[in-house]
């Protein structure tokens, strides 16, 4: 698999990532915050096909470029099933505090234990795994099969997400980590919004 990170940012810096099967090139988005056009210029130019863009939860750092992707590439997006209260409210979102307006309307919802098939290679599948404290739609998509996590912001390099937003509760946030990501193998890889990659040892550490 590609593991793509890109940093986007229209005021707080985002990992943006493509997760890309190698033999087909079709893959998925993971929180495209910002930057549109830079990151439809990354997919054009590596000739890649994303298939559904994925959202880890509803801060408008990580949703801002969904809706120009969602219609250029007329391609669907997808978050937990929590997380419409996120996707259509200004203030829950964090977006008016910054003078902006993300409001997403047209998102497929999730919920714990499904599976996003890849359509191209039904081999590449990724689990959504329900961790609520940062956000109370928060979720990391897990590929078992390649060690591999998209976390959001439920838990950084050395650090975890703040609980001081709306829906935030510190007590879910530990609850969520210690229960869903500290049971994870101990070799798999934390891809988080903001922070370099690190593993479920080095966060047990």
């Amino acid at each position: 698999m590609i593991i793509d990170a890109l940093p986007v940012s229209d005021a707080i810096l985002t990992n943006a990532y493509f997760y890309i099967d190698e033999q087909t090139r079709h893959g998925f988005l993971i929180d495209p915050g910002a930057e549109a056009d830079r990151i439809l210029q990354k997919i054009k130019d590596n000739k890649w096909v994303i298939e559904k863009i994925l959202i880890t939860h509803g801060h408008f750092d990580h949703i801002g470029a969904v809706q120009k992707i969602h219609q250029e590439l007329k391609i669907p997006y997808f978050a937990h099933q929590k997380g419409k209260d996120y996707l259509t409210d200004v203030n829950y979102n964090l977006s008016v505090f910054f003078g902006k307006s993300v409001i997403l309307n047209k998102a497929e919802y999730l919920k714990e234990g499904d599976e996003v098939t890849l359509q191209a290679n039904p081999d590449i599948k990724l689990k959504v795994i329900y961790t609520p404290g940062h956000t109370q739609d928060s979720v990391i998509y897990y590929d078992i099969n390649n060690n591999t996590a998209f976390v959001g912001d439920t838990i950084f390099k050395n650090s975890v997400g703040r609980t001081d937003l709306p829906g935030g509760n510190t007590q879910q946030l530990y609850q969520s980590i210690e229960e869903k990501i500290f049971t994870l193998p101990n070799e798999t890889v934390l891809y988080s919004g903001h922070s370099e990659p690190t593993t479920v040892r080095e966060e047990k550490r």
